[in-house]
């Protein structure tokens, strides 16, 4: 049982030997009821908004303010944060400052002035300065006094709107963000169109889905946004494209960042050498234009995903949709935040419709009354009268014989009414005018029973018109994608030089008098492997000893199955010789792996590590023992299968090993990569996600060709980065004519020319360059044929379409070459069909070759031979091969 302690007295827990091991002070009393008073108070009137209106407290009195002083003229903000002050009870500086950020949301608030901007973070002038009014769409949406609930302002002087009768997702539109006590808020904004389409979709009973859109625009995965719940999170990166080889421009930024954060975070992870930059240029006004200058010699691609990796050029944002609800606070999520909405909205148009209702049914009850009392000349029977109550009688009994179709009885109200009537009124009455109004009166009572008996019709276009009359400019700005996480390890900057000493057996970045192994990062992992066949994965540090008689040291790729490891050990000291291939995929830091059979005494006799899956021919040399014939022989590594680290090997030899010499480096023994293109996150892979674009050795390149028509063609890595206008994507095949048609801008007419690409190593631009010259269409295929479809004139016969087999039409030219002229006439559209078959030519015979070399045909360049020489090897350029 909880004992009680007078308030704020502390207790002491003890354990067993009576020692006081923490204290408990127990809030009571004033501090308890104080602090709950101050959290709510936070909570409910400053930090989160309701969800009926989508305000905070501060923002709707702002609102309120506004339509008080509204008369479509611009207000100085320094007098509606003034007016405020009479709703709200806080200083000026909170007001202005909420008012600032309604006005950049560009929805509610018509602004005029410098009201700083989103995406430099540059501040607002000063409230004196700039000035503010109603938009048109806050008008239309915010504001009905006939439906809103009113209650005293804090000094009860005035009235202010409970909530106001918001018809629209505001909050949705806009988003919130407050820190109050004990929870915090943070909606995220979305699209407009999306959101009115969303509303229109759960009125008639559809599915819909809705996703964040940043006024900052940039790329987005929201995979994991989980409707905007506690726990969800999307990416929002920025977009970089590459402007020339030692250039990127990024032209929209991530939402909660500016240009001068972003800049500052780049400037930063280029100190600590997780990139590297020359320069960086902020040409941001209207548009965002960051300029990032590279030096020569580094990967604009890499760089990208550096820049993702480690700067503000992607953020992560969690959403948590908090709102007040009967004034409490409610966890929801954005999808349940619309439907709410949504219904409240229909509810407000009822309560809209039923009012007009009601006033229509009103002056339509007026207008027959006064038609009665004038057509019937009832006025005249009050002549008599001397008092008050005897007016009022006359023209009661005067209307009894007239008013049996009237909707509801006539009470002394409306007769009063009557005795209001001028008589200048009387004496221009025109029946038939009357008459029609009474009639367009009650057709307009029918068109409101209509629409409350439709009432989801009705909202539905309430909706739609909404969207036609504001949607214009409000598309979306934020790209959805998903994103590939970015293997740090892969993109950092390795700006830090790795040694060795190898007999000693350390590695590390300060050992500079030691022999220089490879340039490293701070997060690099090193893969060591020792002579007596021990293996280990290390982090990189200043100094670190891994073990003596280092033979091999290299950076460690995770996941790396194209790096393939030979090696010839003997089994302990008096044991067989044996062979082995493996790769090392995975493994757990710090560990010691033995990589022999684990025999005391064994030891490494040749090593090399190849990148590509290598496999060499060694001669292995034998010490002259006993009855031994043959002392040399040849060992080829690709007879050998590729297989894990631990397993023993195959047998080379039971005899003693003199000495082990290469004899020629092998070609890679792996099959070339396939290759595939993930539309989806605009990725090359090789797990088989979206469209296989071939098999690739190291040789291959893949053509692209943007929609401006530029050419080029690259080696495939899966860091490279795709432009959205990309037209062509696949594998080049060298002697592959390309064709296309191109409008040129100059002479005003469709030309086609067909090329081959002399320069692989070079962009091309394959139309002219005149501003207006933009590409039509290409095509990869052999045979490739267009339809050209023909304007028709007026005044003449359609001509009929026009079948063109491009390799008829025209021949191979340069790459430079204008092309031919397609057509002198007006074209409608040009359209791809079906290609003609395609025969690749016949080898040549036997007997037209000259000399034959089957191996100079199969292989690409001619391995080294060694042939006949004594002398050692020579070093491999990268230093991987070591001879024991």
């Amino acid at each position: 049982m909880e004992h009680e302690t007078p308030e704020g007295e502390e207790q002491d827990l003890s354990d067993l030997n009576g020692q006081p091991t923490e204290t408990i002070t127990r809030v009571t009393g004033m501090y308890r009821d104080w602090f709950l008073d101050y959290a709510s108070y936070v909570i409910l009137e400053r930090a989160v908004p309701a969800i009926e209106d989508g305000f905070k407290p501060v923002q709707r009195r702002i609102m309120h303010s506004m339509k008080d002083l509204d008369d479509g003229r611009y207000n100085k903000v320094a007098n509606i944060v003034g007016h405020t002050m009479q709703y709200h009870p806080h200083g000026d500086a909170s007001i202005g400052d909420a008012m600032v950020q309604i006005g950049q949301k560009d929805l509610l608030i018509d602004t005029q002035g410098n009201w700083g901007n989103i995406l430099t973070g540059d501040r607002a002038a000063a409230s004196r300065y700039i000035e503010a009014r109603l938009s048109k769409f806050a008008l239309d949406v915010v504001y009905n006094p006939k439906i809103t609930q009113w209650q005293a302002s804090y000094d009860g002087r005035k009235k202010e709107p409970i909530n106001l009768p918001v018809m629209f997702p505001l909050l949705l539109a806009q988003g919130a963000e407050g820190i109050a006590v004990g929870l915090s808020t943070k909606i995220l904004p979305h699209n407009f169109i999306e959101l009115i389409d969303a509303s229109v979709n759960h009125l008639q009973g559809k599915r819909f889905k809705l996703i964040p859109d940043f006024p900052t625009g940039g790329i987005m995965d929201a995979t994991a946004y989980n409707d905007g719940l506690r726990g969800g999170k999307i990416r929002n990166r920025a977009r970089i494209a590459q402007k020339d080889k030692n250039t990127l421009v990024i032209t929209e930024i991530p939402f909660t960042t500016t240009t001068s954060s972003l800049i500052d975070s780049i400037i930063k992870a280029n100190e600590k050498g997780k990139i590297k930059i020359k320069r960086i240029e902020d040409n941001t006004a209207a548009e965002v234009e960051i300029l990032v200058y590279l030096p020569s010699g580094i990967s604009p691609d890499k760089t990208i995903d550096a820049l993702y990796a480690f700067t503000n050029c992607e953020v992560s944002i969690s959403p948590l949709g908090c709102v007040i609800e009967d004034n409490k606070p409610l966890f929801i999520g954005v999808t349940d935040m619309l439907i709410r909405s949504t219904d409240r909205t229909v509810q407000l148009l009822k309560q809209e419709l039923e009012i007009q209702l009601g006033e229509l049914e009103d002056q339509w009850h007026f207008a027959s009354l006064e038609r009665i009392f004038i057509e019937n000349r009832i006025y005249r029977d009050i002549e008599e009268e001397e008092t008050w109550e005897g007016v009022i009688r006359a023209i009661d009994k005067g209307l009894k014989p007239h008013i049996k179709h009237l909707k509801r009885p006539v009470v002394e109200e409306d007769i009063v009414r009557l005795t209001e009537i001028r008589i200048k009124r009387i004496s221009k009455f025109d029946i038939d005018k009357a008459q029609q109004k009474i009639e367009a009166l009650e057709e307009k009572i029918e068109e409101v029973k209509h629409n409350l008996a439709e009432i989801i019709a009705y909202s539905i276009t309430y909706f739609k018109r909404l969207k036609k009359e504001y949607g214009a400019g409000r598309e979306r700005k934020t790209e959805v994608r998903v994103f590939e996480d970015i293997q740090k390890t892969k993109v950092v900057i390795r700006n830090t030089k790795l040694y060795v000493n190898r007999e000693e057996g350390f590695i590390g970045t300060s050992m500079r008098r030691e022999e220089y192994v490879a340039d490293c990062s701070d997060i690099d992992d090193i893969i060591v492997f020792t002579k007596d066949g021990k293996m280990m994965v290390t982090k990189v540090d200043t100094k670190t000893f891994v073990g003596k008689g280092i033979i091999h040291v290299a950076v460690f790729k995770k996941k790396d199955s194209r790096t393939i490891y030979n090696m010839i050990y003997k089994d302990g000291t008096r044991g067989s010789t044996y062979v082995k291939r493996f790769a090392v995929t995975g493994i757990t830091r710090d560990k010691e792996y033995n990589l022999t059979a684990g025999n005391k005494g064994s030891r490494v006799l040749y090593f090399t590590a190849n990148p590509n899956g290598e496999a060499e021919i060694v001669t292995v040399l034998l010490r002259q023992s006993g009855s031994i014939k043959k002392l040399k022989f040849d060992l080829d590594f690709a007879d050998l299968m590729v297989k894990g680290r631990g397993v023993k090997g195959n047998i080379v030899t039971k005899y003693a090993i003199k000495r082990i010499e290469l004899k020629e480096k092998g070609l890679s023994t792996l099959k070339p990569r396939k290759i595939w293109f993930d539309d989806t996150v605009q990725r090359l892979n090789v797990d088989g996600r979206g469209e296989l674009l071939g098999e690739f050795t190291s040789e291959d390149r893949l053509l692209m060709i943007r929609q401006n028509g530029i050419l080029k063609t690259a080696i495939p890595e899966l860091t490279m980065h795709f432009d959205n206008d990309l037209i062509v994507l696949e594998k080049w095949e060298p002697t592959k004519a390309v064709s296309a048609i191109y409008w040129e801008g100059d002479r005003q007419l469709f030309y086609i020319k067909r090329f081959l690409i002399e320069n692989p190593e070079r962009d091309e631009l394959i139309i002219t360059d005149h501003p207006k010259s933009q590409l039509e269409g290409v095509y990869t295929d052999h045979r490739p044929v267009v339809e050209v479809v023909f304007v028709k004139e007026r005044g003449k016969e359609r001509r009929d379409n026009l079948e063109v087999v491009i390799e008829d039409f025209i021949s191979i030219k340069g790459i430079s070459a204008m092309g031919n002229q397609l057509t002198k006439y007006k074209v409608l559209e040009i359209n791809q069909k079906d290609s003609l078959p395609y025969e690749p030519p016949e080898p040549p015979k036997m007997e037209d070759i000259e000399v034959v070399d089957e191996e100079a045909i199969e292989s690409p360049a001619p391995a080294e031979d060694n042939k006949g020489s004594d002398d050692p090897p020579a070093a491999d350029p990268e230093g991987q091969i070591q001879l024991f």
